[in-house]
């Protein structure tokens, strides 16, 4: 005990002093993670506007592998984005193996699914009379999907925020894909891993008492957006 209270002092310390090493760390993790999830919506909200408003053939087998997708190990897609960028695979030409934009593209397919799968129920959660009025108001199909997607922006916008909480705390994909390269690819926590390792634990403290508060700032959001209290 005496030695975690001694390394959470430090860990205050580097903190509180905007140690050079911990907001690099932080800075690459904040722009790793914000262009996945800004991807993830781009792409997540509308897909999941599709799949609850229209009907297509093979919509229960597509649904079926979103479902799949959002429990997806996440060290399975590290593994699956290593095999496709690495030199002898398919996209290895591109040179992103042990890049930042590696770990994008793993987290882009982590969070991808969460996004979409969210974003449909609530979407489907929408009173159906509510597109058969703008139909009748002369709406077309894309202003009554804006229309019921606007209903639906605080399942919406919890849905980017359940996006943006699976990806913060991943470790196995971008370790995997990344490569954990100091001062390029370290993010908050592949360096607590390896700072542990290592023995350093004021760092490594230091570095996981911030993920925390990103997760939970994370996790007021969405228990705020849900109309939920706290302490109810």
């Amino acid at each position: 005990m005496g030695d975690l209270f001694r390394g959470a002092i430090q860990a205050l310390r580097l903190i509180l002093a905007l140690d050079p090493q911990v907001l690099s760390i932080l800075g690459l993790t904040l722009r790793v993670t914000g262009i996945a999830l800004l991807f993830s919506t781009l792409i997540g909200v509308p897909l999941g506007g599709l799949f609850a408003l229209r009907r297509f053939v093979g919509k229960r087998v597509v649904i079926a592998f979103l479902y799949t997708g959002m429990g997806l190990p996440p060290v399975v897609v590290g593994l699956f984005v290593y095999l496709l960028l690495s030199r002898s695979g398919p996209l290895g030409y591109l040179g992103w193996l042990f890049t930042p934009r590696a770990m994008i593209v793993s987290q882009v397919i982590i969070s991808l699914p969460l996004v979409v799968g969210f974003t449909m129920a609530s979407v489907m959660g929408v009173d159906p009379d509510l597109r058969r009025q703008l139909a009748s108001l002369g709406a077309t199909s894309w202003q009554a999907t804006w229309a019921i997607l606007k209903e639906a922006r605080t399942g919406v916008i919890v849905s980017i925020v359940a996006g943006f909480g699976s990806i913060i705390s991943e470790v196995g994909a971008v370790m995997l894909v990344g490569g954990n390269i100091e001062g390029y690819t370290r993010t908050l926590t592949t360096a607590i891993v390896l700072e542990t390792r290592k023995g350093s634990f004021d760092l490594a403290i230091a570095l996981g008492i911030i993920l925390l508060a990103l997760s939970f700032v994370a996790n007021v959001a969405m228990l705020s957006l849900q109309g939920k209290r706290l302490g109810e």
